[in-house]
């Protein structure tokens, strides 16, 4: 847990913030090629200015129920780490908010709910004014494993939807 700037938006109702460090940039919704073979939160790849990155739907991800993009839907292109390697990719979320000032003694310890829920990602809970916002861990969102497969194109198929970009 570390104060600090988070950048917050939401998914649904809930606000979530992401270590400000950890965003490239914030982009509106491009072009999404999907992935044969990927898991149904990873939307695919876009094509950012000569670089092909991943994208993941943040809503599917944390078990969510999709739904349609709309015009404040957007991707927050953040950089991972990832055995030791940066990972660069996308994270699709439904608006973004605003840059908060998250101080120590505002964020407390995510709740423990036991051996079946995996709250691994979540670094804090950020009490700002009356509302709670679940800061996260930008680095556990995804598994090693997740992480290591998406940063390395060892998907099947990526090569030809690189070349159709």
């Amino acid at each position: 847990m570390s104060a600090g700037k988070y950048l917050t938006f939401k998914l649904g109702p809930e606000a979530y913030g992401i270590g400000i460090l950890k965003v490239q940039e914030i982009i509106g919704m491009l072009a999404v090629t999907r992935m044969p073979r990927t898991p149904a939160y990873v939307r695919g790849v876009v094509n950012l200015r000569g670089k092909v990155i991943p994208v993941l739907d943040l809503r599917l991800k944390f078990g969510m129920e999709g739904r349609q993009d709309t015009d404040r839907t957007c991707i927050i292109v953040v950089q991972l780490q990832s055995a030791g390697s940066i990972v660069t990719m996308g994270i699709i979320v439904d608006e973004v908010s605003e840059v908060l000032d998250v101080t120590a003694e505002q964020i407390e310890p995510p709740p423990s709910f036991g051996m079946a829920v995996d709250v691994s990602f979540i670094s804090g809970m950020g009490k700002v004014g009356q509302k709670v916002v679940l800061l996260l861990d930008a680095d556990r969102i995804l598994m090693r494993q997740e992480l290591e497969a998406i940063g390395s194109g060892e998907n099947a198929g990526a090569e030809s939807a690189v070349s159709r970009l």
